[in-house]
């Protein structure tokens, strides 16, 4: 499948050739189409600045551990009774 830049790319050679052999009417739509493909472009760019990777750090599982190690010993409480 095509990338976004392909695309643009394309059409702007489409757009040469449409003006070259004076089809009026294709550059007219090849314009439009070239437009909303860098409405995108622009939008992709924008976005892409916009989302950074966010350090999180690491989980504490000490917590977890101990409330695993307070269930064990509760069972083998029951057990053991």
């Amino acid at each position: 499948m095509p990338r976004l830049e392909e695309i643009h790319a394309n059409l702007l050679d489409r757009l040469q050739e449409a003006k070259e052999q004076g089809w009026l009417g294709e550059v007219a739509a090849i314009e439009a189409s070239l437009a909303a493909a860098e409405q995108k472009l622009a939008a992709m760019r924008d976005l892409a600045v916009r989302h950074t990777t966010v350090h999180l750090g690491m989980p504490d599982l000490r917590d977890v551990v101990a409330r695993v190690d307070s269930e064990q010993r509760n069972e083998d409480a029951k057990r053991q009774a």
